[in-house]
């Protein structure tokens, strides 16, 4: 079934955050700086560990993608928000409002893979030090990279194909900033019920089975420091601060957003700001002003290029 078949709407309003003109001027100045900052910040990660030599541990290759999927992920939304600040009715058509669901949830959930590698990772060279080097090789790690596209890709097809496949013949205002699941079933001409609830149960797995994973990965990391010196604990969890800090600043609004029914869509905008831009933008500060090697070799680059 066509895309146009199933639909006698051929376009969506995208509301956004404000209907206040005054108020759009400010959020299109502040968002745009938001979204230089998040591309700019996490292309330098990828070129910083791409060009030096010294960071060439798994933390780095994972780290590596995440700022390439950050890039991408923010990439979805960000853009078409930032242009509708400066329009009336800021419109997307059907075909992309449903390529604009699927990229959301697909690099979104490939950011929720990827940073449980990273703790798996961090688990290994805190509690097996030893044997990190041939446990965490290469081929493993490009593996895991892998799986994370391949699980997001049938993830985001889960979620998209059965709002594409719903009729949509009436309101075409979505109550969003972007096309997501739960603002698209409020507009549909059928109960959408079981729909919503698979989307929940679908997302609400992924975002909350992940977090909980990474919970318990941490709480073993901590048990095993358990006799160790002051400097052992100082140096375990200075290699995961950053990690951590990035996984509360997107998992819990993410979380927030996935694992309940469709509400009030005006909390859910709000919260979304939050995961979409705020956290990617933040990413790259967070590992560069924690990590010295990062930080070295961003000098080195920089030094370099100039």
């Amino acid at each position: 079934i066509s895309m146009e078949n199933s639909s006698s709407v051929k376009e969506f309003i995208l509301l956004g955050l404000s209907e206040n003109q005054g108020v759009q001027k400010i959020y299109f100045v502040l968002f745009l700086l938001f979204y230089t900052l998040t591309v700019a910040g996490n292309l330098l990660i990828v070129l910083t560990v791409t060009s030096s030599r010294h960071l060439n541990s798994p933390m780095y290759f994972f780290l590596c993608h995440l700022s390439f999927v950050d890039i991408c992920y923010t990439s979805v939304t960000a853009p078409k928000m930032i242009s509708g600040f400066l329009v009336e009715n800021n419109t997307i058509s059907f075909a992309g409002c449903i390529g604009q669901l699927f990229g959301f949830h697909f690099f979104g959930c490939t950011e929720i893979f990827i940073l449980t590698a990273m703790a798996y990772d961090r688990y290994m060279a805190i509690c097996r030090p030893l044997h990190y080097p041939a446990l965490m090789s290469r081929r493993l790690c490009g593996r895991m990279v892998g799986c994370s596209w391949v699980g997001a890709f049938l993830h985001s097809t889960l979620q998209t194909l059965p709002t594409a496949l719903l009729p949509f013949c009436g309101p075409n205002r979505v109550d969003h900033y972007f096309c997501d699941v739960h603002p698209l079933l409020h507009l549909a001409c059928t109960d959408t019920r079981a729909v919503g609830l698979a989307a929940v149960a679908n997302g609400g797995v992924i975002s909350l089975g992940c977090f909980l994973i990474l919970v318990m990965s941490y709480l073993v990391i901590l048990v095993s420091l358990r006799g160790q010196k002051a400097a052992g604990w100082h140096k375990a969890l200075s290699t995961c601060g950053s990690h951590i800090t990035v996984v509360i600043l997107f998992f819990g609004p993410c979380t927030f957003v996935s694992v309940r029914p469709s509400g009030d869509l005006s909390e859910d905008r709000s919260v979304s700001v939050l995961y979409t831009l705020i956290a990617p933008m933040l990413n790259p500060l967070i590992y560069t002003l924690r990590n010295r090697e990062v930080k070295g070799a961003l000098r080195k680059l920089c030094s370099r290029k100039v």
